[in-house]
């Protein structure tokens, strides 16, 4: 039986088979070392929906009272719905001045009107209740809502599958590489998941910004049906680094 060692490899001759391959082989400590990547998607099962509203009033207690009308009243229309408290996180609220100056806050200003109230929550919920709850909360006031977030509640397992999938894919080309030179493929002496780093969007699903309902009446949005609302496949990738005996 041939002795392996596993540490640093020199590198004996380094070939590529495309831009997401890396192939070594060291004829000194008789390894193949292959770095390969591959995804996995599933269906997501989770969403974090932002549900919110702005409003404008003439002065600072109008606006305040009516923005508190507004947040009770789109709050009372998620609990309602069956989604518990600790599903909702408040994002922010902001009651402020508006500052003259573009033209849209210069037609406010000229109908008297001088302060906004903001307010968003996210709120995570099964992915098959989203058009459900944003209805509900639309018709709530909820007039700056829609943004979401799609996720898998165990995101893990696919990481997992794609790192298996990444393994096997090396696997096969070690194979073929060891075909090719006329040795055997032995078996595998060291292998690392290197997943790649997460930007602030990537694996996250966002699908655009949020839905702007102002100029929509109350009334006539009640008479509206939910929106058509399918969730996004998530995907991850996984970047494995393999090394393979050789005989």
């Amino acid at each position: 039986m041939k002795s392996i060692t596993v540490g640093l490899l020199t590198l004996g001759l380094t070939l590529s088979t495309a831009p997401a391959q890396q192939i070594q082989i060291s004829s000194e400590n008789k390894t193949i070392a292959i770095t390969t990547n591959s995804d996995a998607e599933a269906l997501a099962d989770t969403a974090i929906l932002s549900i919110g509203f702005h409003i404008y009033g003439k002065d600072h207690d109008s606006t305040y009272a009516e923005a508190t009308r507004t947040s009770n009243s789109i709050m009372n229309a998620l609990t309602s719905a069956g989604i518990p408290h600790e599903a909702i996180e408040s994002v922010n609220q902001s009651l402020s001045p508006l500052e003259e100056g573009s033209d849209d806050q210069k037609v406010r200003f000229s109908q008297g009107i001088r302060f906004e109230f903001t307010q968003t929550w996210r709120v995570t919920l099964p992915a098959d209740s989203v058009a459900k709850v944003l209805h509900l909360a639309i018709n709530s006031g909820a007039n700056d809502s829609g943004a979401i977030v799609w996720q898998l509640r165990k995101d893990d397992q696919l990481e997992a599958e794609a790192a298996q999938k990444a393994l096997e894919h090396a696997r096969q080309i070690a194979a073929q590489m060891a075909a090719g030179l006329g040795v055997k493929l032995g078996t595998l002496v060291y292998a690392s998941n290197q997943t790649p780093p997460r930007g602030i969007f990537a694996a996250l699903g966002y699908s655009g910004g949020a839905l702007n309902t102002e100029s929509a009446s109350l009334s006539s949005r009640k008479n509206l049906v939910p929106l058509s609302i399918s969730p996004e496949k998530v995907q991850k990738t996984a970047t494995v680094y393999a090394v393979f005996a050789i005989e």
